[in-house]
């Protein structure tokens, strides 16, 4: 899915096989993590993210570890997996930190600014749902990644929501859904090849077969964000034209500014690598703000003309920590302010917690038995399907990681499906439907963290409204259900 590679022994290893845990012994550890994150949430609200939810994933770990040691598993293979973890998501936080510095001189040499200021002209508060969900989802199957959507025209098109009057979770949500929609799509994501490769499916027969379910979600989910775009209620015209006028005594603003997203886009469609792209967009943005946004450049570097030194100060400190431009109306102070990469370190933190619980519970088998017992509820093809469904939900909360929904799920199911006869482009689908798009409904995911970061917009503001995220494992549970196109392992030559 993202842009963040699955490193080889996601896909090759073996399934940690300890004494057996029971299922309640496997589930304590999740029922304690849940309880002390609902009792967080509830006490700290939107502030949890800023660190006690990162500390009660640690308490989690704790509570796995002590199931581990009672089960004879040792410190050392707990910890192994720990590492081993942590080492699969070194690209995403590097990109992460490479994200926040790209927002930054995109803030500053005018990019976000120009974006905004004309998507303004052209969008109207009517289309805007529908239109961001259907640019999203253009990019991400072009590019293959929601991550590198999200980082780049989900922050241009969170601003534009934002000066239209339009909820931020509401955009939030229509940006995540043509996201996710063309990343499972797309023959370029990871996650669109990991799925295939771990049912025993074809890439491409996997992307026709996915079709099936995912055209019905997008069309619900478009149909549904044009409602509430003729419901909503906006700040109406006269405050655009202001924002307009703002926009324009802040910034110099300049078509020739869009060369520096149309750049990285190139970049990543012919496979440049992420980071590589991202650099490049940084560093295109630093040279554009010194040509177009001079004043602002030497304002930023606390001096009150542009010099070498000013200048360098300004480009930095856009790119390591929090920069503010000045503006004339109240209501664009949050939308110029830019974190940079110091933004970034609190969603970092995170993850870091996250796959530490998740590797102390693949450590100590509890992964594996929780997928066994969902696996041995599948008396019928519908029971094969939800509890597919189900596993990679479980995995998503418990694993925090996108990748281990799919891997782990793929190769516990992958001989269920071959002997009732399916064939492997259900499985692969189903691994899809319910474990890539629902990872960024998990605030302590390694994809919802990442998100919410990015956009700025709390899980739990964006939840609701990522219609396509939540509404797909329900479709491929009605598909299931119906027997609406379950594809047999063996099938005659006219079908």
């Amino acid at each position: 899915m993202d842009t963040k590679k699955p490193h080889k022994h996601r896909q090759n290893e073996n399934i940690i096989e300890n004494r057996e845990l029971s299922i309640v012994e496997a589930l304590l550890p999740v029922l304690i993590l849940v309880g002390m994150l609902a009792y967080n949430v509830f006490v700290f609200g939107d502030d949890a993210l800023s660190g006690s939810n990162q500390f009660i994933l640690l308490l989690g770990g704790a509570a796995a570890a002590i199931v581990g040691f009672l089960n004879k598993v040792s410190y050392k293979q707990m910890m192994a997996e720990v590492a081993e973890n942590i080492k699969s998501t070194t690209g995403a936080l590097l990109i992460l930190l490479m994200v926040g510095a790209l927002s930054g001189t995109w803030m500053v040499s005018g990019v976000i600014p120009t974006m905004i200021y004309y998507g303004l002209q052209i969008l109207n508060p009517t289309i805007f749902l529908a239109a961001c969900v259907i640019i999203c989802a253009i990019i991400s199957i072009a590019t293959g990644s929601s991550w590198t959507t999200s980082a780049t025209v989900g922050i241009a098109l969170i601003g534009i929501g934002e000066a239209l009057g339009v909820s931020l979770g509401m955009t939030a949500g229509a940006v995540l859904s043509g996201a996710y929609f063309g990343d499972k799509l797309s023959p370029l994501s990871d996650t669109t090849n990991l799925a295939p490769a771990m049912a025993g499916g074809e890439l491409f027969d996997h992307i026709k077969y996915m079709t099936i379910t995912t055209i019905p979600t997008i069309v619900v989910t478009l149909v549904v964000f044009i409602i509430l775009g003729f419901t909503i209620n906006t700040n109406g015209t006269a405050d655009t034209a202001s924002i307009l006028a703002s926009i324009e005594n802040s910034f110099t603003i300049s078509g020739w500014l869009f060369l520096v997203p149309l750049v990285v886009i190139f970049l990543i469609v012919k496979k440049a690598p992420p980071l590589l792209a991202l650099l490049i967009g940084t560093l295109l943005g630093g040279v554009f703000a010194v040509i177009f946004q001079p004043g602002v450049v030497a304002t930023i570097g606390g001096a009150e003309t542009l010099n070498f030194e000013s200048g360098y100060k300004g480009i930095l400190n856009a790119i390591t920590i929090k920069t503010s431009i000045a503006s004339d109306n109240p209501a664009l102070s949050d939308l110029f302010t830019a974190k940079g990469m110091q933004g970034m370190l609190g969603t970092i933190w995170l993850i870091v917690c996250a796959m530490v619980f998740g590797g102390i519970m693949d450590g100590i088998g509890a992964l594996s038995r929780i997928t066994k017992s969902l696996l041995g509820m599948a008396q019928t093809t519908f029971g094969l399907f939800a509890s597919t469904v189900g596993s990679c939900l479980a995995l998503n909360v418990t694993a925090s990681d996108q990748y281990l929904a799919i891997v782990v799920p793929g190769k516990m199911f992958a001989k269920a499906y071959n002997d009732r006869g399916l064939a492997p482009e259900n499985l692969s689908r189903t691994l899809e439907d319910s474990g890539t798009v629902t990872s960024v409904l998990i605030p302590w995911n390694t994809c919802g963290a990442y998100h919410s970061g990015v956009l700025g917009v709390s899980v739990f503001d964006y939840m609701f409204f990522a219609i396509f995220n939540w509404l797909s494992p329900i479709m491929t549970l009605i598909f299931a259900g119906l027997s609406i196109k379950i594809k047999q392992l063996v099938v005659s030559e006219g079908e």
